[in-house]
């Protein structure tokens, strides 16, 4: 199939196009500039694929969670550029395409997903590859970095800013679990659409319309009481 996929859920912004099995993609340290740079990167992207936006049949986004506010111009630029084809889209949690980034990255099969939530809190969420894909060990959730789930077993892999920004706290709630941790990571486009690519093709697409972003918090900033 020919896809496009947006991942801005951290500080880059990554965007990658599929024409069969070639694949085209960027991925860009963008901080702050992720809504001016997206539509560039997309017809960077489209033009290496040798694909136009009429030839695309559905459209992949980094679902969160993760940055607010990345997170809605993932969702927004999906939702336009869908409505104005026609076509259908996909939503990919970003814990688990960072843990499909990371399978790419070490040898392994288990991987903890653990990004900087903000506000001493972290995203956190554990799969192990099966045969047919990814199983769901811990589901995503925000927790304190001293009270994300257990794992069971050892020969994890950690993947994600969150062991940069509260390391210590979650390497020893898993003390002794984990092999490697690969905190410099975070969710790609490119991840986003090989995770995306069959549930197109199982005809699990749906409108543009529910390309709504997945958030898990409620608000993003603390009350000055609250502080």
């Amino acid at each position: 199939m020919n896809l496009l996929a947006l991942e801005t859920s951290a500080d880059f912004c990554s965007v990658a196009a599929a024409r069969g099995d070639a694949v085209a993609s960027r991925h860009v340290r963008a901080g702050r500039s992720q809504a001016e740079m997206v539509l560039g990167l997309v017809e960077e992207v489209l033009g290496e694929a040798r694909l136009s936006l009429d030839d695309l049949e559905g459209i992949a986004y980094g679902a969160g969670p993760g940055s607010f506010t990345g997170l809605r111009i993932a969702c927004g630029v999906t939702q336009g550029l869908a409505l104005s084809r026609g076509v259908p889209v996909v939503g990919v949690g970003t814990l688990l395409a960072l843990a499909e980034d990371a399978s790419h990255e070490a040898p392994g099969d288990r991987f903890v997903a653990c990004v900087d939530a903000h506000m001493g809190e972290v995203y956190h969420a554990a799969y192990a590859r099966s045969r047919s894909g990814w199983d769901e060990i811990s589901a995503p959730g925000i927790y304190k970095p001293q009270a994300v789930p257990a794992i069971p077993g050892e020969g994890w892999i950690g993947c994600g800013n969150g062991f940069t920004a509260y390391g210590g706290q979650v390497a020893a709630r898993h003390d002794g679990r984990l092999s490697a941790v690969l905190a410099q990571l975070a969710p790609t486009a490119r991840a986003v659409l090989k995770l995306a690519a069959p549930r197109f093709a199982a005809g699990e697409a749906r409108d543009a319309a529910d390309a709504v972003p997945v958030y898990l918090r409620e608000k993003v900033a603390l009350k000055t009481s609250e502080r």
